[in-house]
């Protein structure tokens, strides 16, 4: 069997990346895992992500069938997301130099976020290699929830327009995720696949309470309410510190873990929104009561969701959420927003409850009612288990993916595999097949 060459694309989010900080989170892990088991399907993965550091090799051989390929885009060093738009189309150029000189083509590319999606566009353009899209998260649907602090440029809406418009098809991570593509930008109904996100059952399995505790060395007389993930306003930790206060005093040494951030230990100077967590703890008189962690590595992560008595991630918004799947899968009932793809994963009333988020006062009974019916944690527990496991492996998300992937290409004249090979002997002809939207100034020397 021919093996089918694909090319991620994640301009911001390395598969490599250390997990926590502000920029790097589920995204990463999709990108990460989702390659692995397309790997163990047959195919060959090269990710290609901006390079962040000076040192960092041209090209990576990660795992059997995977590549990470570094792409100079701007300065070699990390640069916020917000600010990366500047540099796509240098990346454009870099990518198709890279594919160029070591004669690749790829039968599909499979964008990860707007940006990624812009390469891709133009990369089709060039060269007419097909592409898909996960946008894992939509511009207007950002503005709709963070209004001025959002930190994106306005061409972003142009862009997923165009990109809606363009891409060969839309995959969407949950039914909101397509309903929000179709109402603000008019996407095509048929041109969008609804695959979700998934866990690694290896990676997260049910431990028991009393081990997790004492390997992390909590105390197996505590309530413990765990949040876990990337340290930014919109997740909406502070609603889970103040549904703490209301219901501190209904529960007996009720606990909350904080885990994530930019750093191993818990730095404000670091990670600015755990400052202002701190502060939120202080003033709800409770701050003996919210522990932060700062970042954990990968590994110990399902001792934190196995130690846990409840997982709650109450986002303003959430294309997605990957660790609701994680916590359920180490059998901890999740609370969420009923928002996304939360309302998506999380079944209420069976493996957890869903809440309103900015309503912490709605969360506290929610998390009362949990914590003191040992009979329904145990019932939720076990519903999550089976839940997750028959619905969101990345095992059954490969498989849907390569469903996808085999669509779009069997609607699709491939091309001849000549003009790209031909880019690399004429640099003025390269720089002119990278086709922004209007208005884009040239970074590429």
């Amino acid at each position: 069997m021919i093996k089918k060459r694909i090319a991620f694309i994640s301009e911001h989010a390395s598969p490599l990346a250390i997990l926590g900080g502000i920029d790097n989170g589920g995204q990463n892990v999709y990108v990460a895992e989702l390659a692995m088991q397309l790997a163990r399907k047959g195919y060959h993965i090269d990710i290609y992500t901006r390079r962040d550091s000076s040192t960092a090799p041209e090209v990576v051989e990660w795992k059997p069938g995977i590549r990470v390929v570094y792409i100079t885009a701007g300065p070699p060093e990390y640069i916020p997301k917000e600010q990366l738009l500047q540099y796509m189309q240098e990346f454009t150029f870099h990518m198709l130099y890279f594919m160029s000189r070591n004669e690749l083509w790829y039968e599909l590319v499979h964008a990860h976020f707007f940006m990624s999606a812009l390469v891709a566009s133009n990369i089709k353009q060039a060269a007419g290699i097909p592409y898909v899209v996960t946008f894992h998260a939509l511009g207007l649907v950002r503005k709709l929830h963070q209004q001025s602090q959002d930190g994106f440029p306005p061409e972003r809406t142009a862009i997923e327009k165009h990109i809606v418009e363009d891409a060969n098809l839309l995959i969407a991570e949950c039914p909101q995720d397509r309903d929000d593509l179709m109402e603000h930008y008019d996407a095509d109904a048929d041109r969008i696949a609804i695959v979700p996100c998934g866990f690694n059952p290896k990676e997260f399995h049910p431990i028991e309470k009393e081990a997790a505790r004492d390997f992390l060395r909590i105390s197996q007389r505590d309530k413990v309410i765990l949040q876990l993930g990337r340290m930014v306003p919109r997740k909406g930790v502070d609603n889970v510190i103040r549904a703490m206060e209301y219901a501190n005093s209904s529960i007996d040494r009720l606990k909350l873990l904080v885990v994530g951030g930019e750093s191993d230990s818990p730095d404000p100077a670091l990670t600015p929104e755990i400052g202002r967590l701190q502060q939120i703890s202080r003033d709800c008189n409770i701050s003996d009561r919210v522990i932060f962690t700062g970042r954990k590595a990968r590994s110990l992560l399902k001792y934190y969701y196995a130690a846990a008595d409840v997982f709650i991630s109450t986002p303003w918004y959430e294309p997605f959420g990957i660790t609701p799947l994680e916590a359920m899968a180490c059998g901890t009932p999740v609370i969420g927003s009923n928002v996304g793809g939360i309302k998506y994963s999380v079944v209420d009333r069976r493996t957890g409850f869903l809440v309103p988020p900015h309503e912490p006062d709605l969360l506290a009974n929610r998390i009362i009612e949990l914590l003191n019916d040992t009979a329904l944690q145990q019932s939720m527990s076990k519903n999550a288990i089976k839940h997750v496991r028959s619905n969101f492996t990345w095992s059954k998300v490969a498989t849907s993916v390569s469903q996808v992937y085999n669509k779009v290409l069997a609607g699709v004249k491939k091309p001849a595999k000549q003009p790209v090979k031909q880019l690399i002997t004429d640099h003025a002809a390269l720089l002119n097949v990278i086709n922004l939207l209007p208005g884009f100034k040239s970074s590429v020397v």
